[in-house]
């Protein structure tokens, strides 16, 4: 009997996807310090860039201070050719417990509307290359929407999603009470926001929240592996991607289509689009230049 025959079936899958998928997804990458605050530790592995939350004391609360460093981050990141994804989780507990309430509770009607105080959050909505979510945690108020800001979360078990802003008198203010609704429908989305209650990681990946759920200390490894195997892919085809589903928000069916047409038609002036179609063809892993 051959090899190939004796092989079971998890390792002939294995085997089979190791010709279609692109070059480095299965290797082994030394991770390399870019920058760190008290805020944030920015590494790189490969083309990923991991951006991780580190003030475990506030269990990452979302202070002005924090939002500037995950901005910073991110959008260095998203200029970087070098980069083909961002994995943004937290440390200890959370990936991030909402606002800062105390620095929020002196704050009055015209400081944070002359300030435009949720600004900040917007950086994280305008990356162009994907963006993953490990929520390693609580996921609560802003930090819940700027989970569902990105666009992939994968969620530890012991992760927990809400929108407890109705608790404290006001409601969620960076994209909660719009995105939400987009990811799990009116009436999930209202039962969270109304009541303040918590959701859980397994409802959150019912729901399609989440896309996936899986054991704690398995988190990073699982969103490594998807943040590498996507990082791998073609820069410029996996920006299409993105915008194109983005679209899909804002646009109606027939000029989504028309839109996501035109970006497909684009990408057969690139050169990852021959280097990727004759790598096929000729049955060998594609070695994407991001041209």
């Amino acid at each position: 009997m051959c090899s190939e025959a004796r092989m079971d079936p998890s390792r002939r899958v294995r085997a089979l996807a190791s010709h279609l998928l692109p070059l480095g997804v299965a290797g082994e990458a030394v991770p390399s310090l870019i920058s760190q605050t008290d805020n944030v530790k920015v590494e790189q592995i490969g083309r990923v860039v991991v951006v991780t939350m580190v003030m475990t004391k506030t269990l990452n609360a979302l202070s002005g201070a924090m939002k500037k460093d995950i901005a910073n981050a991110v959008l260095n990141a998203d200029a970087d050719p070098s980069v083909g994804c961002i994995v943004l989780t937290g440390s200890g507990k959370a990936f991030a417990a909402g606002a800062d309430i105390k620095e929020m509770d002196k704050m009055t009607f015209q400081e944070v509307t002359m300030g435009d105080f949720v600004k900040t959050f917007e950086p994280l909505s305008k990356v162009r290359i994907p963006l993953i979510a490990a929520v390693n945690g609580f996921a609560f108020g802003g930090g819940c929407e700027i989970a569902v800001m990105c666009d992939i979360i994968i969620a530890s078990d012991k992760a927990v999603f809400g929108q407890p802003e109705i608790k404290l008198g006001v409601i969620p203010g960076g994209g909660g009470t719009q995105r939400l609704i987009r990811s799990i429908g009116k009436s999930k989305a209202m039962a969270l926001i109304l009541s303040g209650r918590n959701m859980s990681a397994e409802e959150a990946e019912k729901a399609g929240l989440a896309a996936a759920v899986v054991k704690h200390e398995e988190l990073m490894p699982y969103s490594m592996k998807l943040a590498e195997e996507i990082s791998n892919m073609g820069r410029l085809a996996l920006m299409a991607a993105k915008e194109t589903v983005g679209a899909a928000y804002e646009l109606t069916l027939k000029t989504g289509i028309d839109f996501e047409k035109n970006a497909f038609y684009s990408l057969f002036a690139t050169e990852d689009k021959k280097e990727g179609m004759d790598a096929f063809v000729q049955k060998r892993k594609a070695a994407f230049r991001h041209k």
